[in-house]
């Protein structure tokens, strides 16, 4: 991505058109060169190609997880920092954005001009967090982790097993799961297993349950 004279080159990815929309404006209007998409797919195609300084994530899209985007961007675009943007400040969600070291995790409540200003930050390196992720984190140097250890369930699982739980919950296949995860049914069966076999869960309606409970789906 060729960013004009300097400008902070930005990937946003949000399925919201008309929040991508205004952010994309503003973000326009800041000085920052912007592209957007509202599929998480094709967010890693434009990310490999683009190799943009910062990728802005929602967190609670269809298809493909974000979360499961930014373990591929460090591949793909090792040098994108990524920020997470939601409306929710989890425990289940920060957890993750720090498994995939993400660089900030942004609350769509905050003001514009702070989201703004910490994406600017986010691109030389700066870790960025909403004062509700912060009180729940410790910073320590580079890195991030939570104050207080998960004690949840769901930490038991691996990401692999945490995307095919979302994307059941969410009411998908497992041949729907296996597509939008690029992986082969029997892959998705024997992740699925390893979910229920943890959890010790072994129907969908209390699998779905447990996710909204946890906080990984939106009711």
């Amino acid at each position: 991505m060729n960013a004009v004279d300097g400008a902070t080159s930005v990937l946003l990815v949000d399925d919201h058109m008309l929040l991508r929309e205004m952010l994309r404006d503003r973000l326009t209007d800041a000085g920052f060169e912007v592209v957007t998409t509202g599929d998480t797919t094709e967010a890693i195609d434009l990310a490999a190609d683009l190799q943009p300084d910062v990728a802005v994530l929602d967190i609670d899209m269809p298809g493909r997880s974000t979360f499961e985007v930014a373990r591929v961007l460090r591949t793909e675009s090792p040098s994108t920092k990524v920020v997470f943007l939601s409306a929710y400040v989890r425990d289940a969600y920060i957890e993750q954005a720090l498994a995939v070291e993400a660089t900030g995790y942004l609350c769509k409540c905050e003001p514009l001009d702070e989201i703004l200003a910490a994406i600017g930050a986010a691109a030389g390196g700066t870790i960025c967090y909403s004062r509700g992720v912060l009180q729940r984190i410790v910073i320590e140097g580079s890195r991030a982790r939570l104050a207080e250890p998960s004690g949840t369930r769901s930490s038991q699982l691996t990401d692999r097993e945490r995307d095919v739980l979302v994307h059941i919950a969410r009411g998908l296949s497992q041949r729907q799961v296996a597509h939008v995860l690029d992986i082969s049914v029997k892959t998705v069966q024997h992740h699925l297993e390893g979910v229920m076999d943890k959890l010790d869960i072994h129907d969908r309606v209390e699998l779905s349950r447990f996710a909204i409970r946890e906080g990984l789906v939106e009711p």
